[in-house]
């Protein structure tokens, strides 16, 4: 399964570097100078390699310079390019509680009362910490912060994610 590390947004400046959102809770392995990162382009095109050459963090995001993209007009054919590895290579979690994205997506989301909220459409981590997006029946989605006083279980095994909601979250939707 490939998962998504990072998706460039733009140019900066005029020297190639590329503006890149983050989609991995590893940055800094992912993108250390030296890196090999498989893009997938937007557009439809080939998938092709790229090492790695500078990296450096700005407002959020990380500024990469990769090797061969020396100009803004270079960097600009990659706006939309998605980074990718396959989830065979990433290395086992030996924290407990611990998960990576892709196994909380898609696992159904019920309370602890057995009530059916939804399915984990997405993590989305922000400064304040990861949520679940989980998607209702009805085509709504609700936010979930993914900590220990509301995420009382994951399993794996059995494809489900137990939440306690404080009153008043899932009328958020």
């Amino acid at each position: 399964m490939e998962l998504t590390v990072g998706r460039v947004a733009k140019a900066h400046g005029i020297g190639g570097e590329l503006v890149v959102e983050v989609r991995t809770d590893d940055p800094e392995s992912r993108f250390a100078p030296g890196n090999t990162l498989r893009g997938k382009a937007s557009r439809g095109g080939a998938e092709r390699d790229f090492v790695v050459e500078s990296v450096r963090e700005h407002g959020g995001r990380l500024l990469v310079r990769l090797a061969g993209v020396t100009d803004r007009d270079a960097a600009d054919a990659l706006r939309g390019t998605l980074f990718v590895v396959d989830s065979a290579d990433l290395p086992p979690i030996d924290e407990p509680d611990t998960y990576y994205d892709h196994q909380l997506e898609g696992l159904r989301v019920r309370t602890v009362t057995g009530q059916d909220v939804g399915v984990v459409a997405e993590v989305l981590h922000t400064a304040a910490g990861e949520l679940l997006a989980v998607r209702r029946g009805d085509g709504g989605e609700v936010l979930v912060p993914f900590v220990g006083a509301i995420v009382t279980s994951v399993s794996l095994d059995d494809h489900v994610v137990e939440i306690d909601p404080p009153e008043g979250l899932l009328d958020l939707a």
